[in-house]
């Protein structure tokens, strides 16, 4: 399944999905880094065809550093973007069928992870999605609801079983022509990550990362208190937060149907695809937050549960010691994993926890 708002060739923009809440309660920890700064150094950047959000908390963070930071999210779109002619992806999706094409490092990681989240979700997550998303093209506008016959030909090319990996030459293969990796559900994941290794790599301590509505709270405030982040309300416009949770140097991703969709004859189709059916995913749910540590991980679970749904998305991250999660479901009752329970605030008196 894949989350069509991150496919590098759309031309809408995606506004951000959770709003960053800076101001919370005084702390009492000292500052211990004397560098560090109440007001951020902050830089924007259009690139995945969304705007890229960087605040750092440290007035030693320079022009430099941020033209450095650039340079790193165009590699990844560089490597990774499918529909940039030459890319490593297009090279790989180009040789379907005949024959493995070596990649650089990171991009092999990212198809391994992408590969073993579809193995432990069963397939809910799967990143040959690629010709189904092309038949629909949600998020551009020739969004349409594919004829029969296509939709049937293209799901016979999605399966994350024929995707071959070679650890030891970085190569890929795709056993089937005409097969397709789309790592829109995982990669901008995992360039929230990269910045945050080149961001500690340069001793920076305190920032806030927004990939397009995926946030990566990189330590905790100037102050040392908590960030607070906003929850987006899945029923109302941008910056409207159904609750807020408290965290520290984590990850926080949303899956939810409000995110694209279209009209087509009275029905309402959303970006979210299912794998087995080759139609947006139809559940109980409206959104999904992930919190984990690891940006690319969150942006793989989020697809993987939403699709899963309530009671299996639920199992699934409750079995995983490294994440939790925020169901939203179509009656708006919020349910917590258990790690959350003393960390999120509900705002929005239209919502319900479940018990």
């Amino acid at each position: 399944m894949y989350r069509t708002f991150f496919s590098f060739g759309s031309k809408l923009v995606m506004s951000a999905i959770l709003l960053i809440g800076l101001i919370g309660c005084a702390s009492t920890t000292d500052r211990k880094e004397a560098a560090v700064s109440t007001a951020p150094a902050t830089e924007r950047y259009f690139i995945f065809d969304t705007i890229v959000s960087l605040r750092v908390y440290d007035e030693r963070m320079t022009s430099q550093h941020f033209d450095e930071v650039r340079g790193l999210l165009e590699q990844i779109d560089q490597r990774m973007n499918r529909l940039l002619a030459g890319s490593e992806i297009d090279q790989v999706n180009q040789a379907a069928g005949a024959s493995a094409v070596s990649v650089s490092e990171e991009t092999f990681k990212v198809v391994q992870t992408a590969v073993d989240y579809a193995a432990a979700s069963g397939g809910h997550f799967d990143p040959t999605i690629g010709p189904i998303v092309d038949l629909w093209g949600i998020g551009s506008e020739h969004a349409a609801v594919p004829e029969d016959r296509k939709l049937t030909a293209a799901m016979q090319k999605i399966d994350y079983k024929n995707v071959t990996l070679d650890p030891s030459s970085h190569a890929i293969m795709l056993k089937k022509k005409g097969m397709s990796l789309d790592l829109g559900a995982i990669a901008k994941g995992y360039a929230a990550d990269v910045i945050a290794d080149y961001l500690q790599q340069q001793d920076f301590k305190s920032a806030i990362i927004d990939l397009g509505g995926n946030v990566l709270a990189m330590g905790a405030k100037p102050n040392g208190s908590p960030w607070n982040i906003g929850i987006q309300d899945p029923g109302e416009q941008r910056g409207q937060h159904l609750g807020t949770l408290e965290v520290v140097n984590k990850t926080i991703v949303t899956s939810g149907v409000y995110e694209r969709f279209f009209e087509s004859e009275g029905n309402v189709y959303h970006h979210i695809l299912s794998p087995f059916t080759g139609y947006p995913v139809d559940n109980d749910l409206l959104s999904v937050t992930i919190v984990t540590e690891t940006s690319m991980d969150a942006d793989a679970m989020s697809t993987s549960v939403f699709s899963l749904g309530l009671a299996e998305g639920r199992r699934f991250i409750e079995s995983r010691d490294d994440a939790e999660a925020i169901f939203v479901t179509k009656d708006h009752q919020i349910y917590l994993t258990s790690g959350l329970t003393e960390t999120f605030n509900r705002t929005n008196d239209d919502y319900q926890l479940a018990e």
